[in-house]
C-alpha cells in the first residue's frame, strides 16, 4: 500500500488496511483489468475511510476509481459504503458548460431554425417609446382633438368622414374637417414612419460595423493589395442612415465581396475604375488594294515587235 493521503485526522486502521476489498468492489464496477494500482486514501470521517485507484479506462486519463469503506463501532467487520469513478488533480475534463445562446455564433442558424432575442438585448431599443407626443398639427394630438370637440360640442370618440355627427340640429354635410379615431402609441408610431417595435441601439450599430470591418474593411489582406477603395468604386451601393458614412454594398459579380456590406476603405481588384479596358484601335487601311484588277503578260514578244497582252479569261488561265 502507498502512502496515505491524510486530511484533518488519521485514516480509521481497520478501514484503510482495506485495500483488497476496495480493489473487488472497484473491480466489480468497472471490469476486469481496468482498476489499476492504489495510489492514496482519505479519512472521511471516524471510521470512514476511501481508497482510490488509478483508473484505466479508455479516455480517462487521470480518473481514479474511489471506493468508501467503513465500520461500525467497536466492529471489526469493514463493509463497501459505494464505488464511483472520480477526476484526479490532473484529470482530463470537459470544458466549462457554456449556455447556447453564448456558443452560438454567425452562420450556426439554417433553415427553419428560430433564434430568439432577449427583450433586453443591448442590440436593440425600443423604435417608439411612447416619451415624445405627437406633432401639434397631427390629427392624433391633444391640440387637435380639444379643437374639434369644441367646434362640434361633443366627445370625438369614433371616425368622422362625413362631417359633424349625424343628427345635430342645423349641420350640414362637410362642415366640418374630418377627424380620425384617436388611436394609442402604436399608431402614432405608424404615422411619423415608425412601424418596428424595436430598431438598432448605438450599440447594436457599433457592435455591427465591427463585425463588417473586420471582414471587410481596410486591414484585410485584400484591401491592402487593392489598387483602389470602395469609395471611389462604381459597383459601391450605399447604405442609408448613419451607416451610409463608413458602409455599402458590393454590387460587382467578380469581387468577393459581392452582396456583402464593405467599408467604404476595403477594396479589391474588380475596382471599376483599377483596370479601364482601352477601346480596340482601329485596323490600318489596306496598303494593297485587293480590288484593282493588274494585267499580267503570259507570252513572251511575237514577231513584229507587238506584244499581246493578255485578256480576263487568259488572266484565269483560259487560253
Amino acid at each position: 500500500m502507498s502512502a496515505a493521503t491524510m486530511r484533518s485526522r488519521t485514516p480509521d486502521r481497520l478501514c484503510a488496511e482495506a485495500v483488497e476489498l476496495a480493489l473487488t468492489a472497484a473491480e466489480e464496477a468497472a471490469g476486469p483489468g481496468r482498476v489499476g494500482e492504489h495510489v492514496g486514501v482519505v479519512a472521511d470521517g471516524d471510521r470512514v475511510v476511501t481508497h482510490f485507484f488509478e483508473a484505466n479506462e479508455p479516455g480517462y486519463r487521470g480518473w481514479r476509481w474511489a471506493v468508501t469503506v467503513a465500520r461500525a463501532s467497536r466492529a471489526k467487520n469493514v463493509t463497501v459504503d459505494e464505488s464511483v469513478l472520480l477526476p484526479g488533480p490532473d484529470a482530463v475534463l470537459a470544458p466549462e458548460w457554456v449556455p447556447w445562446s453564448e456558443r452560438l455564433r454567425p452562420g450556426d442558424l439554417g433553415p427553419g431554425d428560430l433564434l430568439p432575442t432577449d427583450a433586453e438585448d443591448l442590440r436593440l431599443e425600443p423604435g417608439w417609446s411612447g416619451e415624445d407626443a405627437p406633432p401639434p398639427n397631427s390629427v392624433l394630438s391633444e391640440e387637435t382633438v380639444e379643437l374639434v370637440e369644441r367646434a362640434t360640442g361633443e366627445d370625438v370618440d369614433v371616425d368622422v368622414t362625413a362631417g359633424p355627427p349625424a343628427g345635430r340640429p342645423g349641420a350640414q354635410a362637410g362642415a366640418q374637417p374630418s377627424v380620425p379615431v384617436r388611436g394609442g402609441i402604436t399608431d402614432v408610431a405608424e404615422e411619423i414612419g415608425v412601424r418596428r417595435k424595436r430598431v438598432l441601439s448605438r450599440y447594436g450599430l457599433h457592435t455591427a460595423a465591427d463585425r463588417w470591418d473586420e471582414a471587410f474593411g481596410a486591414k484585410t489582406p485584400m484591401a491592402q493589395a487593392a489598387p483602389a477603395s470602395c469609395v471611389s468604386c462604381g459597383f459601391l451601393v450605399p447604405l442609408a442612415g448613419s451607416l451610409r458614412q463608413a458602409f455599402g454594398i458590393c454590387a460587382n459579380e467578380f469581387s468577393p465581396a459581392d452582396g456583402r456590406v464593405v467599408s467604404l476603405a476595403y477594396g479589391c481588384g474588380g475596382h471599376s475604375e483599377a483596370a479601364v479596358m482601352p477601346k480596340p484601335p482601329r485596323p490600318a487601311p489596306p496598303v494593297i488594294d485587293e480590288l484593282k484588277v493588274d494585267r499580267l503578260v503570259l507570252r513572251p514578244e511575237r514577231a513584229g515587235g507587238s506584244v499581246e497582252e493578255t485578256g480576263p479569261e487568259e488572266e484565269l488561265g483560259h487560253s
